[in-house]
This record gives structure tokens, C-alpha cells and sequence, in this order.
């Protein structure tokens, strides 16, 4: 974390500039025992792979709205810092209709076609993979998309800080905003730093859940443990998952 780092993407890049190793989100599906763990260079690939996609391949612009069908998953959080960097606003199950264009995975597909402008869907299966034999009408396949796109990201305009970058539960956040309140809430979540490992439960459909899912943990320097259907998990499932990702706090 930089004093001088106004919006997530900026909380990444120094993330990446500090410690590129270490693990930024350790992703859980009890519904399915998927386990994925990405460390800061393997997050932030994903972060330029897909920021990339959005400028030249959906040619999203600043100031342009995501709507972000997705629910708390390692992607959502790639496509959340992919559109801080090209400086587009993220709005979390935001109405399509309304939007510049859309993502979307399973269960909001239908939904999402009433966006007119470029429409990607997520399989959220495990390890990303495509969809078989082929997209829902109406979409591209973001894994099969995203792969042919570069590792580095450079912004055609820069990313102000001050203008809406996020919208969750009908509020709007600048990036500014975003990360002076994931610095704030920090030490109140159990965070104090690196090698702080915060297990959340929350969705991503409220600030409480993003901040403890992703802005809070990449802020302070730390790293979440993410689990989707957390409510499937048996105690002692969850117990044994904090003892071995070494978890300092939870937020459930």
C-alpha cells in the first residue's frame, strides 16, 4: 500500500511493486470444492488481460457503466480492478437496460440481454473454463476471450480518481472514495497489515461484502480467503480452512 495510491487499481499496482509472490485471494466454492489461489502477479495478469479486453475489445471507454452479473467469485474481483483500470464504473447487479454493456454468469444471463452494447459471460465453472458446446445466445465467452489478450495494461486516458467508479447496493463510489473507505475499515475487519488473511463469507452485493471480500484485504496489504456458498460448509470444514490458510480474522 502507497500513501499516494488514489483507486484500487493504483492499490494494486503497488501491491504488485512490493510483494509480487504472495497471495492476494484464495477463492472457495463449497458448492463445487473448487480452490483457486492467486497470488498478487497472477491476479494482476488476469486484472491486464482483462482491462485490455474491455478497452479494445469492448472499446469501453471512462465513464462508461459495467453492469457486473456476478456474484462473489475470484472473476468478479479481476473484472472489479480491470475496470478501475481503464477507469469504466463497475455497477454490482446494476440494470442491464441502463448499462454500456454487460457480464454476466449463470442464472442472469436472460437478464443481461436487455444491455445493447457488448454482453460477456462468465461460466464461474472451475479453473474458468468455457462454456460447452458454446456461449448463452446473445454473448461471447470470456475464457475463451480473455486469454488472447496482452499481460501488460496501458490506459488510452488517465483514470481519475475523483469521477464514480463503483456502484453496490444503490450507492456511488469515486475511486477515491473506494479506497479511503477500504483503508478506514481495515483494522475494524481484523487487518493489520501483511501477512493479515481475512475469510469472508459476505456476497459482493453490498459495500460490507466488497470491502471485505476484496478493497479492504488489497488495501491494507493482507489477502482474503473467499468462499461462495459458505453456508453448505460443515463448522468443522470452516475450522479447518482457517487453521490451514492461516485466516487472522473472518467476516461472515
Amino acid at each position: 500500500m502507497n500513501a499516494t495510491d488514489r483507486t484500487p487499481a493504483d492499490l494494486l499496482r503497488s501491491a504488485l511493486a512490493t510483494d509480487p509472490a504472495r497471495p492476494l485471494v484464495t477463492f472457495y466454492d463449497d458448492a463445487t470444492g473448487e480452490r483457486v489461489e492467486l497470488s498478487v502477479a497472477t491476479f494482476a495478469n488476469w486484472v491486464a488481460k482483462t482491462a485490455n479486453l474491455l478497452q479494445d475489445g469492448m472499446s469501453a471507454e471512462p465513464g462508461d457503466r459495467v453492469a457486473l452479473l456476478l456474484p462473489a467469485h475470484w472473476q468478479t474481483a479481476v473484472w472489479l480492478l480491470a475496470c478501475s483500470s481503464v477507469g469504466v464504473v463497475a455497477d454490482l447487479g446494476g440494470d442491464p437496460a441502463r448499462a454500456d454493456h454487460v457480464v454476466a454468469g449463470p442464472g442472469r444471463f436472460e437478464e443481461g440481454l436487455a444491455c445493447g452494447g457488448e454482453r460477456y459471460a462468465l461460466s464461474l465453472a472451475p479453473l474458468g473454463r468455457r462454456f460447452v458446446p458454446g456461449p448463452p445466445q446473445g454473448y461471447a465467452d470470456y475464457a475463451v476471450e480473455v486469454p488472447s489478450h496482452g499481460d501488460r495494461f496501458v490506459a488510452y486516458a488517465p483514470v481519475d480518481p475523483e469521477e464514480p467508479a463503483l456502484v453496490v447496493a444503490g450507492a456511488e463510489l469515486t475511486g477515491a472514495e473506494v479506497v479511503e473507505r477500504a483503508r478506514a475499515e481495515a483494522g475494524a475487519l481484523g487487518l493489520t497489515g501483511p501477512g493479515s488473511r481475512l475469510l469472508s463469507g459476505l456476497a459482493y452485493d453490498t459495500w460490507e461484502g466488497l470491502s471485505a471480500g476484496l478493497y479492504a484485504p488489497l488495501a491494507s496489504g493482507g489477502s482474503v480467503v473467499l468462499c461462495r456458498h459458505l453456508e453448505e460448509a460443515s463448522q468443522e470444514t470452516v475450522a479447518r480452512r482457517i487453521e490451514s490458510e492461516r485466516v487472522t480474522a473472518t467476516s461472515r
